[in-house]
């Protein structure tokens, strides 16, 4: 077992695949796709904004030193992307709204809102990693004393009220709807088709190589994004308006054209 103090590392033992009946695998394909296809309908044009590779660090330094799972390392940025893009349209449309009215203490209110949610995002990233080990394995729930240590170490005298606050602050923000896709749950589930099929190269060990590109495509979001926006319209500087077209047209392909059938995986 492991120690207190370390990581908690999977290991081979750790995983099983190709022992899932193929009815189970084409339900969950299906059921991958409505969600992929939900959450490119409500994308919000700022995606993307708040996943800077020392923020991404942090949170996956966090969990390592929490001893959690990979999983929760990603569910923890796509909680906290969402919460920072509903709490910025916030800010932007308080702005609006007093800029119509044309009150002149405009700037003072919305700039208040903006200096308050820069001065919570350490405590609001704390909650969105709490939030997310409470979603993975109820028996390694991070408690609010581990949590409140944590963030006394880095100098903030944060109260237990104050942080059940920040955790409903989030989940209110996003509609209690925090148990988000990660692209790790794509890639075990084309594990699991692979482990059906008899791969030359076990499952098992694939598994372990793809935590290491996940970590890899968090932590270098935009450059590995735009490099792949590059090769896929052959252009070495594509306008905005290209890559959002190239992003819809890839993650809204027709079905009669493209479509992701189970029988090309499986025998």
């Amino acid at each position: 077992m492991n120690g207190p103090g370390r990581p908690r590392v999977g290991s081979v033992s750790d995983f099983q695949f190709g022992a899932v009946a193929t009815e189970t695998i084409e339900d969950a394909l299906l059921h991958l796709a409505q969600q992929n296809e939900q959450a490119v309908q409500e994308a919000a044009g700022r995606m993307g904004n708040f996943r800077e590779t020392r923020i991404v660090e942090f949170i996956f330094l966090l969990a390592e030193q929490w001893c959690l799972e990979k999983s929760v390392s990603y569910q923890a940025v796509e909680i906290l992307e969402r919460f920072m893009v509903k709490q910025a349209e916030n800010i932007c449309r308080q702005a609006t709204l007093q800029l119509r009215n044309n009150e002149k203490t405009e700037p003072q209110n919305w700039r208040a809102l903006k200096e308050q949610l820069c001065n919570k995002f350490t405590l609001h990233l704390v909650s969105c990693v709490q939030l997310a080990s409470k979603l993975s394995f109820h028996y390694k729930i991070i408690s609010n004393i581990t949590v409140l240590n944590f963030l006394q170490a880095l100098g903030y005298l944060y109260t237990k009220e104050e942080l059940l606050e920040s955790e409903l602050d989030v989940l209110k923000s996003l509609n209690f709807q925090i148990n988000l896709p990660t692209p790790l749950a794509y890639v075990e589930m084309l594990l699991e088709v692979l482990g059906y099929n008899g791969c030359l190269v076990p499952a098992t060990q694939l598994h372990s190589t793809c935590l290491t590109l996940l970590d890899l495509v968090y932590l270098l979001h935009e450059p590995i994004y735009e490099s792949l926006l590059r090769a896929s319209i052959e252009n070495s500087t594509p306008s905005q308006l290209q890559g959002f077209i190239q992003l819809w047209g890839i993650l809204t392909c027709k079905e009669d054209k493209n479509a992701f059938h189970l029988s090309q995986l499986l025998p």
